[in-house]
């Protein structure tokens, strides 16, 4: 993974990310059909309307590096909803599973984060230092936009990618945008929920956040309907919540377009879920680093075949400002602690 650091107004910033890509003759062929492109400008321009900052942060990229605006937000737009939609099968397609706990008073966050092995060689945990605006960390395997995060403030905030009914896309903020604006603009999973219902979301997609004072939930959304999902307990009290790449409410499963087993979604969930209402150990980091790496069951173990694999891997320990990030399958790289934020 790649590990910029940016700092200063949006479009400084974009310029920075715009250099580093003209030095590394970074290509971008860009190829939308006529309803991506459509779709794409109408959602850039909502994005400025309810984000200029990062409208800005693109401008500063494209101004570097010659490539027409339009095309690229547009295009930025589209990722994780309706890239090759007239290829049903073959939209953008994620795994994930990410789940938070509550033990012995420690909050921590787990996620692997799953998708084509291409793009491991591209993906970025990008330290953020933006003007007048919290910092944070974001995990990507894209740019601006990203997965994962965490921010100053000790709010963690995630996606998981699910399969969306084409007709109930609408022009909105993708979930890799909705991650970027909640970690830039909210404290704490309260405000990042009523910056959920204020903002227009495009597709449909879960929002895992976690923040210091021990509040976790799962908003499960799509343009037309909101359901929020809190934690369960297990039988020593102790709290949980996992996303995995579907719906798990049953009042969102309409809004389902998968068969609730994308990329075994069922049976990541099932692993993680058996293994938190265990909950037989004391290293609340270590148990979650077990679970991770496939230790409690299938989690991680895609087979060669199916050319998708746990491209990275993240431990937050919210309680105490720590990140830890294995950067490739964690049943084969080790865990590393990321300094940049605490520093």
């Amino acid at each position: 993974m790649y590990h910029p650091r940016f700092k200063g107004k949006p479009y400084e910033m974009g310029q920075k990310m715009g250099h580093i890509f003209k030095r590394n003759n970074a290509q971008f062929p860009i190829n939308l059909d006529e309803f991506q492109l459509e779709y794409g400008k109408q959602s850039a321009i909502i994005l400025e309307e309810y984000f200029p900052e990062a409208t800005a942060e693109i401008k500063g990229i494209t101004d570097v590096i010659g490539y027409d605006n339009i095309l690229f937000t547009s295009w930025m737009m589209c990722m994780g909803c309706c890239l090759d939609l007239n290829e049903e099968e073959s939209i953008e397609v994620r795994g994930c599973t990410a789940f938070s706990i509550i033990h012995n008073d420690r909050i921590i966050h787990g996620r692997n984060n799953d998708l084509p092995p291409y793009l491991k060689k591209v993906s970025k945990s990008i330290f953020y230092k933006p003007y007048k605006k919290l910092s944070f960390i974001l995990n990507t395997s894209s740019f601006i936009n990203g997965e994962e995060g965490i921010n100053e403030a000790g709010l963690l905030v995630a996606m998981t990618f699910v399969k969306p009914k084409i007709e109930e896309i609408k022009p909105g903020l993708n979930s890799v945008f909705l991650v970027r604006y909640i970690l830039e603009n909210c404290e704490n999973v309260n405000e990042g929920i009523k910056a959920l219902e204020k903002l227009p979301i495009a597709s449909s997609c879960n929002i895992i956040m976690t923040d210091k004072q021990s509040n976790m939930v799962v908003v499960e959304c799509n343009p037309l309907q909101m359901h929020i999902r809190y934690p369960e307990s297990n039988k020593n009290g102790i709290k949980f919540i996992i996303t995995v790449n579907n719906f798990t409410s049953k009042e969102m499963w309409k809004h389902d377009a998968s068969d609730r087993n994308n990329f075994l979604a069922e049976v990541r969930y099932k692993t993680a879920f058996d293994a938190l209402m265990k909950i037989d150990f004391t290293d609340s980091i270590e148990y979650t680093k077990a679970i991770l790496s496939g230790e409690y069951g299938f989690i991680c173990q895609y087979d060669n075949s199916l050319n998708f694999d746990t491209i990275w891997s993240s431990i937050f320990d919210i309680s105490n400002n720590k990140i830890y990030r294995a950067e490739g399958n964690p049943q084969k790289v080790k865990f590393i602690e990321d300094k940049r934020l605490s520093k």
